[in-house]
């Protein structure tokens, strides 16, 4: 699909979100090591789940919010909320006021309004882009996503910590930028068969009916084991997953001295382990950027089973690097072996999924299996408060055992399965 033969709708959006998710990623990848320093690690793992628990519980009714009141006014309201957030979290962080609970509670709206952004997002591109195109299209956000990642942390290491306010004033004006773009330039793009279609049961009951019918649809992982155990793997390996921004940020910041990275001559690049985690961050996303679409491909020649056990197995390996140096190139040789874990499985998640699912609960276990990340991330920042009551190294030891455990759930997941046997073919 040509650039010429996008909708202005996907144009406008592609440009506004490669603003926002820049600015949002000058931050983000910071935010455990503010809230450890401002509030202690105990207090900070704590109220990381709290803001977590918020966007499971957004996450819930952000599909039915755009299906209900429209995507363009779901993606306007998401960008307006953002910037008000913004707003007051500069204010938190400002020459004439620093509170660290006020700047948790911003953050939690950030997420908050966050969640209600995206299912609308995506729902657009299907209304717009046909079938064929989607996966391109997709790709191309996704990459622009990936692109935003490798800026945003290096930049971030340089303006967060010496320059937050004007980060985040700068983010509260981009955010009011964007919704003004999807105000004025982005027309509504939900079908009319679901303006009006609600019953008059869910008229009276709202968000909370859609919540308790989506608990109902989760029970299948509850019926069906081969998925339990698929979720199960999925969420002690996400334990490693997620600590890109949350133990391993922390762990640097006080761990990890100010280096000599590069000498020529007189001239030298030093760094230490809060600026170099930034460029560690951007590693990530750069590899994924340039990789995936590869690796994916490459992955479909091998058994899946292998391929999810050496996932959760490389994370791992990650961990233990992690954990047993203070190098900052070591750890940037750790992020590789990171990034190849997650590469690896990018690809065939959703086609076991699909492999595994009945085709008429097909869209229930895809919706199930987004618990692996959810449950995952939930409890992911416990790592936080473990690192302070048992230190850095026998933390990281705990997390590599805990992939260890999700790779025997993934050998029993295909042990149990009679179906899924060989990959499918990228032909296929």
């Amino acid at each position: 699909m040509k650039w010429k033969d996008w909708d202005r709708n996907l144009k406008v959006r592609l440009y506004g979100e490669f603003l926002t998710n820049m600015l949002l990623w000058m931050f983000l990848p910071y935010m455990a090591i503010y809230f450890s320093d401002r509030l202690g690690k105990g207090l900070a793992g704590i109220l990381l789940i709290v803001s977590q628990l918020v966007g499971v519980f957004t996450n819930l009714i952000g599909g039915y919010c755009a299906d209900k009141f429209g995507r363009k006014r779901m993606m306007f309201i998401s960008m307006f909320g953002q910037g008000l957030a913004f707003i007051a979290f500069a204010l938190a962080n400002s020459p004439w006021l620093q509170s660290a609970m006020l700047s948790f509670i911003c953050f939690s709206m950030l997420g908050f309004f966050g969640s209600f952004y995206m299912p609308a997002s995506h729902a657009m591109v299907a209304d717009v882009v046909p079938e064929k195109h989607r996966s391109e299209v997709f790709a191309v956000f996704y990459t622009a996503i990936n692109i935003s990642v490798v800026i945003g942390p290096i930049l971030g290491g340089i303006f967060f910590f010496d320059h937050r306010f004007g980060l985040l004033i700068t983010s509260a004006a981009a955010s009011f930028f964007v919704a003004f773009l999807i105000y004025a330039f982005i027309r509504e793009t939900t079908p009319a068969s679901l303006e009006g279609s609600s019953t008059s049961n869910e008229q009276a009951s709202g968000w909370l009916t859609v919540i308790k019918e989506q608990l109902k649809d989760y029970q299948v992982i509850i019926k069906d084991k081969v998925f339990l155990l698929f979720i199960i793997g999925g969420i002690f390996a996400a334990q490693a997953f997620m600590q890109m921004d949350l133990l391993l940020a922390v762990y640097m910041k006080e761990m990890v001295p100010v280096q000599n990275l590069f000498s020529f001559g007189d001239w030298s690049l030093k760094a230490s382990g809060e600026k170099a985690f930034g460029w560690v961050v951007a590693e990530n996303g750069l590899l994924v950027a340039l990789f995936t679409v590869f690796i994916s491909k490459w992955m479909t020649k091998y058994k899946e089973r292998n391929v999810f056990i050496m996932s959760s197995c490389l994370y791992g390996l990650a961990m233990l690097i992690f954990g047993y140096t203070a190098s900052i190139w070591v750890i940037i040789l750790g992020m590789f072996v990171f990034t190849t874990a997650e590469l690896i499985v990018v690809g065939i998640q959703d086609s076991f999924i699909a492999k595994i699912s009945p085709e008429h609960m097909r869209g229930q276990y895809f919706a199930a299996g987004s618990l692996r990340f959810t449950i995952g991330r939930a409890l992911a920042p416990i790592a936080i408060p473990l690192s302070a009551w048992i230190g850095y190294t026998w933390t990281f030891n705990l997390l590599a055992f805990s992939t260890l455990i999700g790779a025997f759930a993934y050998l029993l997941t295909f042990q149990l399965s009679g179906k899924v046997k060989q990959p499918m073919s990228y032909k296929e």
